[in-house]
């Protein structure tokens, strides 16, 4: 045979297989083609086959396998062929027709036929020549493909049974592979034996040059290996031969990777694969140009953590000259400048920089040309601590080398989507590298946007991403450049006083940084991108003064009550819910830890948990850290919850809209402040707060005196099942002395019965360990359980004396500590961050808005009653005529509400609001007919469906009985409601409260 021709006709769903030259040595032979052709015949609903050698000509028509006609010449001078049409049955493969899987995998093997013909055949696939001519040929048309660069590659055939090709793969390990010409799709003990040698060599190489010892897996998952042996005998693991499974000592090969591998250097595979696999130790890679004549082109890449330093270093391998870059990672928790100046310095990670770079230390730069790099570029996440990363480092060389800063292009930042939009219906993908240009786009777009998916890229998910990035780099750098200006917003985001941290976020506007210009000013990143981040830390750290809450527990509560959480539910399938229908865009386990959380209710955790626990959420004993995980625990809502949170104020709330759809309100309105019940211990960028924890009578004492107009009384710090004691402190106002319990056994025994508040069980057996150490103490023995504090505690003999009261009892113990209300930040209702000096001030601002929602709720409330009082009228009125017969319904469908509002006017539109009473089972034939356009007034016989479509049992006098007696009922509730002041309404829900919290 010396061509082969493969036509595949997807729209007639025919195909072609054309070969010329076979030779046919006698009837053996023909009987074998066609023998060789019968299953092909098998599943197909038409096949037709000739077969010429010069001197015989045979042809075969076939319908659903069964022979319908044959031909056959004795002579026959056209040459030597064997020609194949065939339609392939696409019913017996449940297809419609050839699907573009099936079409790739016959091409693919029209190219194995082309390898395994070898240079004597040319092979044809639709009318074109298939570029392949040898094994070389076959897996450069691979690699040459391979996206979204070639591949490097190395080639060797070790005599005439062994082919091999050596290249990358995308991160999991690939092979292609022939035995005899049979494609081992599954690879098989050739491929093994190979790939373990080539494997090897790579490890001596790596640690001969990185000085680091790698796993043998971890090389070979960035492998790719072409293979093309000859075997005798192989044997495979089935009869369709995609495994060989010859044992190595019977495969007849010998393969000396030193011998291939001296061109691995020269094909850069080496160079490309170091930076791939994952070193546990390296740090700093330099460019080869830094510190020479061309260093002002270099550029040093800082990275935010070792990940993304090794996902930098993907990236190089795309680069037009690698030579120019160096990558460095930074911890991801610097220190800041302003405040740890000394501290800094000392960090061998700063001392280190300063030597890549050769900066010295305050020294004045007019340019960068004295600098080992020309230029930094920073490459972080997109989230929170992201930019905070990039913030900590402008403020670093502002604070000692601020004229850098002012030199062009001497810093920038790796910038990449933030939000990717897919629309799998048009098949088209966008990418937005700020959050303004999304908003742009979704304002252009309407209400069409909804029909997107859209995924928020915080960070970079993976090489093969960051190489398609890199690619292109000059769109993925924006340059920073100096403002006049810029100077006092950097000072103000660092800056050592509270009061100008509080001035910088509550004077700026956050954002995101228009990445599209490529040149941003340092004023435009602090006041934006950083104060956003900021923002949004705080908001998932401290609470509002409104509902308590932090905005991870507040998107927790509304899924809780959207799930209707009151039977038990897996933690991490509520985890699951709150990702997807609140939008949350940080990940899974900060979620399922919040939940964890909100359930705790072990001493010093919740007064109040609004979730019930049903499982290990913790235990005082490491202060809820030894939670089990979320997938073998459960939670539901507490019954006070909802007493909380009463469901009368839900319409009243601002609810959030996340891309058209309603997500949690801007904060809950309960009916007491929630974080004076469960306090606050957070730090978020920039603040902390500290709110002791308060008994819910003690404040709705204090509320019930603000509804009476009374001054409130200073309430003190109370924490549920803690059996120490808490007084005021002589430090001054706002502080509060915690002690624990200690009682004395004997002269040198003492037992401690209770530890001071947040000191976990753990925590003290350790200093009481290190106390033992220290001699201090002969010996203590820890009796208590994960609820109970138990330490039976011996001291020596001589330190008796020391501790004659019981005061220095507890400091001898350290059993005393103190709590302070000097610190209290929180959320206001307009969503500013504000000091509170007093827990009172805190109650003061958040009854006077709670009062002005319960008259809101009473409007609201006498206005849907006064709604549902006008239907329930109108449908009794409507009933009452059909029963006294003043007109009967009967045929009249269409004109009925017309004869209603001509002759008595007792029905009017169903209004907005007003209560629908039309039945659900009802069929649509009868719905249809309601619906029809027939106008009286403006109004269509749609607008009355809620009374002509009411069940026919409606329709006596028992029904219209029960239907006055209720409207009577609902008249009494509206007048009750409108004598009910918005604070009788307050002091009812606070009293619903008690009684159920009472036998909590």
């Amino acid at each position: 045979m010396d061509r082969l021709e493969v036509n595949i006709i997807p729209e007639v769903n025919e195909i072609y297989v054309y070969m010329k030259g076979v030779p046919l040595l006698g009837d053996e032979t023909f009987d074998n083609v066609i023998k060789k052709f019968h299953p092909t015949n098998l599943y197909s609903s038409y096949c037709y086959v000739e077969i010429a050698d010069g001197q015989r000509f045979w042809s075969q028509e076939f319908h659903n396998a069964t022979p319908v006609a044959t031909k056959c010449f004795n002579l026959c001078d056209n040459g030597k062929w064997t020609n194949v049409m065939f339609k392939p049955d696409l019913d017996k493969f449940d297809m419609k027709n050839l699907e573009k899987d099936v079409i790739a995998l016959m091409k693919k093997r029209v190219l194995d036929m082309a390898v395994c013909l070898g240079e004597t055949v040319t092979v044809v696939l639709n009318g074109t020549v298939i570029p392949v001519k040898s094994f070389k040929d076959y897996a450069n048309f691979f690699l040459d493909r391979a996206k979204p660069f070639p591949l490097p590659r190395t080639h060797a055939k070790l005599g005439d049974r062994l082919e091999i090709c050596l290249s990358l793969s995308d991160g999991k390990f690939q092979q292609v592979s022939f035995v005899n010409s049979i494609a081992t799709i599954k690879g098989g003990t050739h491929v093994d034996y190979i790939t373990k040698q080539i494997t090897t060599y790579i490890k001596k190489e790596v640690l001969k040059k990185k000085h680091v010892n790698v796993n043998a897996d971890t090389v070979k998952n960035q492998l790719w290996v072409f293979v093309n042996a000859l075997i005798d005998n192989p044997a495979f693991n089935s009869q369709t031969k995609e495994m060989l499974t010859t044992k190595p000592a019977r495969l007849g090969l010998k393969f000396f990777p030193g011998s291939m591998l001296n061109d691995v250097q020269k094909s850069q595979i080496l160079d490309n694969l170091l930076p791939r696999i994952p070193f546990k130790h390296r740090t700093h890679v330099d460019a080869k140009l830094a510190g020479r004549p061309d260093s002002g082109k270099c550029t040093l890449i800082l990275t935010q953590g070792q990940y993304v330093k090794d996902l930098a270093m993907s990236g190089l391998s795309a680069v037009v000259d690698p030579d120019l870059y160096g990558v460095f990672p930074l911890s991801s928790k610097l220190l800041n400048a302003t405040r740890d100046s000394r501290k800094l310095f000392k960090k061998k990670e700063i001392q280190n920089l300063m030597a890549i770079l050769g900066l010295v230390r305050n020294k004045k730069y007019s340019n960068a040309k004295c600098l080992r790099y020309g230029q930094l570029m920073v490459m972080a996440n997109q989230d929170e601590d992201g930019a905070h990363f990039k913030g900590l480092l402008i403020n670093f060389f502002y604070s000692f080398w601020p004229s850098l800063l002012k030199v062009s292009k001497f810093m920038s930042v790796f910038t990449f989507p933030i939000i990717k939009a897919s629309d799998s219906k048009k098949g088209k993908e966008l990418s937005f590298d700020s959050m303004q240009q999304y908003e742009d786009w979704k304002k252009e777009l309407g209400n069409t946007a909804n029909d997107w998916e859209i995924k928020y890229c915080q960070g970079l998910s993976s090489a093969q991403e960051v190489r398609e990035y890199f690619q292109d780099l000059g769109k993925h750098r924006a340059y920073f450049v100096w403002d006049d200006k810029d100077e006092t917003s950097i000072k103000l985001a660092f800056s050592k006083k509270a009061e100008e941290w509080e001035a910088w976020i509550g004077n700026s506007q956050p954002g995101t940084c228009n990445y599209e210009r490529k040149v941003i000013n340092y004023r435009n990143f602090v006041n934006k991108e950083l104060l956003f981040s900021s923002m949004k830390n705080l908001q998932r750290s401290i609470p509002s003064v409104v509902d308590g809450l932090t905005l991870g527990q507040r998107k927790t509560l509304f899924c809780s009550f959207e799930m209707n959480l009151t039977k038990q539910t897996e933690v991490c399938r509520l985890t699951a819910y709150v990702t997807e229908h609140s939008y949350c865009h940080y990940g899974q386990q900060s979620i399922a830890s919040t939940i964890i959380g909100m359930a705790q209710d072990f001493v010093g955790s919740n007064n109040i948990n609004l979730l019930i626990p049903y499982g290990q959420f913790g235990t005082r004993d490491l202060g809820g850290k030894d939670h089990a995980s979320s997938r073998k625990l459960y939670i539901k809502l507490n019954c006070v919850t909802r007493l909380l949170f009463p469901v009368d104020d839900d319409k009243l709330l601002e609810y959030l809209n996340e891309d058209g759809r309603s997500i949690q309100p801007n904060w809950y309105i309960p009916i007491i402040p929630l974080v004076l019940v469960n306090g606050c211990h957070a730090m978020g960028t920039c603040f902390s707060s500290d709110i002791p924890k308060y008994h819910p009578y003690e404040i709705i004492k204090n509320v019930r005196r603000f509804l009476n107009n009374e001054e409130m009384v200073s309430m003190k710090p109370w924490y549920k099942g803690f059996g120490g004691t808490i007084e005021k402190s002589a430090k001054g106002i706002g502080y509060y002395t915690v002690d624990g319990l200690v009682e004395r056994i004997n002269e040198q025994t003492f037992r401690i019965k209770e530890l001071p508040i947040r000191m976990w069980t753990e925590d003290y057996k350790k200093f009481l360990e290190k106390i033992t150490a220290r001699g201090l103490i002969e010996s203590f023995r820890q009796k208590g359980d994960y609820e109970i504090v138990n330490f039976k505690v011996n001291v020596k003999q001589e330190e008796i004396a020391t501790i004659e009261k019981d005061e220095e009892l507890r400091k001898k113990f350290n059993l005393t500590c103190t709590i302070s209300t000097s610190n209290m930040y929180l959320f206001d209702a307009e969503g500013k961050i504000k000091k509170y000096n007093t827990p009172e001030q805190i109650l003061e601002e958040f009854c006077t808005l709670r009062l002005k929602y319960y008259v809101r709720r009473k409007q609201y409330l006498v206005k849907n009653f006064t709604q549902l009082l006008r239907s329930l009228r109108i449908k009794q009125k409507f009933i009452s005529n059909i029963v006294n017969e003043k007109f009967n319904p009967i045929n009249r469908r269409a004109e009925l509400l017309i004869e209603i509002l001509k002759k008595g006017k007792s029905a009017e539109p169903h209004v907005a609001g007003a209560i629908d009473y039309s039945s659900k089972e009802q069929e649509a034939g009868e719905q249809e007919s309601v619906s029809q356009s027939v106008s009286i007034e403006g109004a269509t016989l749609g607008d009355y469906e809620y009374l002509s479509s009411l069940p026919f049992e409606n329709f006596t006098l028992e029904s219209l009985k029960k239907l006055e007696a209720e409207l009577d009922e609902k008249e009494n509730e509206l007048k009750t409601l409108e004598h009910t002041s918005p604070d009788l309404m307050w002091l009812n829900d606070l009293e619903l409260f008690e009684k159920e919290f009472d036998v909590m």
